[in-house]
């Protein structure tokens, strides 16, 4: 059994400015917890590969496509591949989601 403790494994800030924490990776699938800050974004991007978010803690909002709506903790937000899609924490909490790409993007 491998046991992963998200809490004990190290971020990075990542390209989109927000701290990032590679939990999974291999041939199949990626997974990042995203940890953003009160007021922190990622941008509008798209991905070849279908993509979804976890949200772990807080509130915030997730675009996808041109669609935006409010989500927090225990919600799941789809995302097909070669979409955009946004993460926006609100002013006043911080934001955790697992984002998980399948398959992995090399």
């Amino acid at each position: 059994m491998n046991i992963i403790k998200m809490k004990e494994v190290e971020g990075k800030i990542n390209k989109r400015g927000v701290e990032a924490k590679q939990l999974i990776s291999h041939d199949d699938t990626r997974v990042m917890n995203l940890n953003l800050k009160p007021g922190d974004e990622v941008p509008a991007h798209s991905v070849p590969v279908e993509v979804f978010f976890y949200v772990v803690e807080g509130k915030g909002t997730i675009q996808i496509g041109e669609e935006k709506a409010a989500v927090e903790a225990t919600d799941i937000v789809l995302c097909p591949k070669n979409t955009k899609m946004a993460l926006f924490a609100d002013q006043d909490s911080n934001f955790s989601v697992l984002n998980v790409k399948t398959p992995n993007i090399k």
